[in-house]
């Protein structure tokens, strides 16, 4: 995907910004056990979808997601489709 088109998908989503060849957008919780939660219900989206993000939980209550598409060495489609579902989850 071009970065134009990255660009322009992008301003669909809530708060993800590009970073190289990926997106990504952090979340901070209110506890380690909500931060956990919130891991599971991503890991059962990109389960359906086929499509795994690069999850990193910090300082006990904050959460990094990162997406790409590793076949096509940057961004696609798929990273956005699977953006747009996570966000329905919790708006961060």
């Amino acid at each position: 995907m071009k970065k134009v088109e990255a660009e322009k998908s992008l301003k669909h989503l809530h708060a993800w910004k590009i970073v190289d060849d990926t997106i990504e957008k952090n979340y901070k919780f209110n506890n380690f056990r909500e931060a956990v939660e919130f891991i599971n219900e991503v890991a059962e989206v990109a389960e359906k979808q086929n499509h795994h993000p690069d999850i990193l939980l910090w300082n006990w209550n904050n959460v990094k997601l990162t997406l790409t598409t590793h076949a096509v060495r940057g961004l696609s489609k798929d990273d956005f489709v699977l953006a747009a579902k996570i966000d329905k989850l919790k708006s961060g």
